[in-house]
């Protein structure tokens, strides 16, 4: 019988996890894991590593369950860590293995030894390597577990030889198989906030990325309906948090304090669901919520407790804690007046021959299906998109909490391969693109149908915008850049449009069948000169 290496054991253990996916970029120090994979395990290859983690983030994130990414030592780990860095404030449990030099001569530091420890900053939730080849398997099994149990990245460096060495027969496995977190919540541990909430005047709902699941929209708009109150979405909401074209939903809050505080001040008790804080972008003085303003927050990670701004907090799964928050809040209060739905913010109409990004976006809305995944990477249009596509369905939006770009490409890959029954579409503009333009490769060498939107400006319209009360901006204000050759040479389908009749054309073409496609397909709307005077980034 031929002897079990431990590779053998890592890959039986990986079909156990249900990670037979591997993405990768790989090198010399990976060849003895990757090299003759077996036929049930496939393979994704990335030409960036910041696109293969961004893959892995989306298919992570699609599938709830970790995804295994495998990069080549220093310069893989390296180019890789704003991704890792993504991955991480995104809550996607994913496994990311570094190659390292054979450690037979790692005394030597021979050529591609990496010096590894802490190439990613605090942005991993756990790092390990092994101190023999036998403990691969058992910190393998122990990173898949910290990747879920504290949802974001997990690093485990191994040498290449490990692979080959022996396995031990018998050798138990020094984390557990199956790790399930119990974290239900009974009626006694939100009973204070019961006693707050039915005596409240006004008020309202707050809900953040961390509410996007069937469940907990279900037990928002219960809660919403036992409180008579309406429902924004936190700052910056890397996922929906409810579902945004419902009568209670009041919009996106604004990220800014003092627009933060007058948009929450009629409201005496704020109620925040999955949002460990509401996070800000720039700095604008005074604090979050005006005095007096009762505010009770619901969340289901420890490490977002301790950065919570809420005078209470309940620490737990949220379906149920707001499922029984509205249950006892109706026992207790009066039979609230279902509010109206609050003003909302309306993308512009276009001129008469302009072509801009509202237009853009009213020609995708109106052919999308309700379970389409929206994935956003277009910082100066982010509030055009969220007018116009607002969320129907739990996981259809998705955006780089980290405000890094060069997530959303790879990403809507990854989502695509996690969910192939739900037509997924990337918007980006231009200038995102090039972060991870690659990542069109993978798309079209898989067979993975994504449909790509470029709004194409022309220039990094986002940071004319913050550039123009300080002087002159020292970086070009056109970038001449042509997205759709690019995708064509790394075969990608690709179209170019600078009308509206031309993207209607296109959009009608594609969009019907795109549930089923098997190819990627972008298409770069040339936006007219001047689309972006006066955007918003929120």
């Amino acid at each position: 019988m031929p002897e079990t290496t431990v590779r053998d054991a890592a890959l039986d253990l990986l079909r156990e996890l249900g990670m037979t996916t591997v993405f990768s970029n790989p090198g010399s120090t990976e060849i003895d894991l990757l090299a003759g994979l077996p036929d049930d395990v496939r393979f994704m290859l990335g030409l960036h590593e910041g696109s293969v983690v961004g893959m892995a983030t989306g298919h992570a994130l699609g599938t709830g369950r970790p995804a295994l990414a495998v990069l080549h030592t220093t310069a893989g780990l390296g180019n890789a860590v704003g991704a890792i860095a993504t991955a991480r404030v995104n809550r996607a449990p994913v496994v990311v293995i570094v190659g390292q030099q054979d450690s037979r001569h790692l005394v030597n530091e021979p050529f591609l030894v990496g010096r590894l420890n802490g190439l990613a900053g605090e942005y991993p939730v756990w790092c390990g390597q092994p101190g023999s080849a036998a403990d691969v398997p058992s910190l393998l099994l122990r990173a898949t577990n910290e990747a879920m149990l504290h949802r974001g990245p997990a690093v485990l460096v191994v040498p290449t030889d490990y692979w080959s060495a022996p396995w031990p027969d018998g050798r138990e496995l020094a984390s557990p198989r199956r790790l399930t977190v119990a974290t239900g919540v009974r009626a006694a541990e939100v009973e204070d906030y019961v006693d707050v909430l039915g005596a409240a005047a006004s008020p309202v709902i707050v809900v953040g990325a961390d509410a996007d699941s069937a469940a907990t929209w279900d037990a928002v708009g219960r809660l919403a309906e036992a409180l008579g109150c309406a429902v924004w979405q936190e700052p910056f909401g890397a996922r929906a948090g409810f579902r945004q074209d419902d009568p209670r939903f009041a919009g996106h809050l604004p990220a800014h304090r003092r627009q933060l505080r007058a948009t929450l001040d009629p409201h005496d008790v704020v109620v925040v669901v999955g949002a460990p804080s509401l996070r800000q972008y720039l700095f604008d003085e005074g604090p979050l919520f005006s005095p007096g303003t009762r505010v009770l927050s619901l969340v289901v990670d420890p490490t977002e407790a301790t950065v919570s701004t809420a005078e209470q907090l309940v620490l737990g799964s949220l379906a149920p804690a707001c499922t029984a928050l509205a249950d006892r809040v109706r026992a207790v209060r009066a039979a609230p007046t279902p509010p109206g739905r609050p003003p909302q913010r309306r993308p512009r109409p276009p001129g008469p021959t302009r072509f801009d990004a509202d237009g853009v976006l009213r020609e995708l809305a109106r052919r999308l299906p309700e379970d389409a995944v929206v994935v956003e990477e277009c910082p100066s249009d982010r509030h055009r998109l969220l007018e116009a596509l607002p969320a129907r369905r739990p996981g259809g939006f998705f955006s780089a909490a980290m405000g890094g770009l060069g997530f959303a490409m790879p990403a809507a890959a990854g989502l695509r391969l996690a969910q192939p029954d739900r037509p997924v579409v990337a918007v980006v503009g231009d200038g995102s693109s090039m972060y991870a333009i690659q990542s069109l490769w993978s798309a079209q060498h898989y067979g993975i149908g994504v449909l790509y939107v470029v709004l194409a400006n022309g220039g990094y319209a986002i940071m004319d915008q913050l550039a123009a009360p300080h002087g002159r901006a020292p970086w070009p204000r056109h970038l001449g850049l042509d997205i759709s050759s690019m995708a064509r040479g790394l075969g990608c389908r690709a179209e170019r449009v600078s009308t509206t009749a031309e993207l209607a054309a296109s959009m009608d073409d594609l969009i019907p069948g795109l549930r089923a496609a098997e190819a990627p397909v972008l298409i770069e709307a040339v936006l007219d000169d001047g689309a972006h005077e006066g955007a918003k980034t929120e």
